[in-house]
C-alpha cells in the first residue's frame, strides 16, 4: 500500500497537470516535486498506518482505507503551487472530502494502481471484526 504511493502522487499530479495543460515551468519541475511529494506522503501513510496497526482492534477509530486517503494533501500542493485551481466535483464528492479540491481521494485502496490491493481493506474489517467478536 505504502509502496504504491509515490507513483499514485506523480500519477494524478500529471493527470491534472494534462488536463489543465499547464506545465508549470516544465514537465521536469512538477515531476521532480510530485516525486518528492509522493516520497513524503509515503513516509507520513507508511507511519499513520504503522501507528493505527499498533493499536488494540477496540481502540482503533479509523481505517487504513481513511489514513490512506490523506495522501491527497501532498499532491495537492504540488498542484497548488502550479497555480492550477481547483476542479468542479459532484457534490457527494464534496460532502465526503471536502478538503479534496483536485478530485484525488482514492475511492479503494485498488486506485492506487496496483488492483490486488482493492481487497486488502475489506480483508482487514473482517479480521477486526472477528477480533471484535470473540473479544468483548
Amino acid at each position: 500500500m505504502v509502496a504504491a504511493l509515490p507513483t499514485w502522487v506523480v500519477r494524478e499530479v500529471g493527470r491534472i497537470v494534462g488536463a489543465w495543460n499547464a506545465e508549470g515551468g516544465g514537465a521536469a519541475s512538477w515531476e521532480a516535486a510530485a516525486s518528492q511529494a509522493g516520497n513524503e506522503a509515503a513516509r507520513r501513510i507508511g507511519a499513520e498506518l504503522r501507528t493505527l496497526f499498533a493499536l488494540e482492534p477496540s481502540a482503533m477509530t479509523r481505517t487504513p482505507l481513511e489514513v490512506v486517503r490523506t495522501a491527497v494533501r501532498e499532491p495537492s500542493a504540488v498542484i497548488d503551487a502550479l497555480g492550477i485551481p481547483p476542479v468542479e466535483r459532484d457534490e457527494f464528492d464534496v460532502r465526503s472530502w471536502p478538503d479534496d479540491r483536485y478530485g484525488l481521494t482514492p475511492v479503494t485502496l485498488g486506485d492506487l494502481g496496483d488492483p490486488e490491493l482493492g481487497p486488502l481493506h475489506l480483508a482487514w474489517g473482517m479480521a477486526k471484526a472477528a477480533v471484535l467478536r470473540v473479544d468483548p
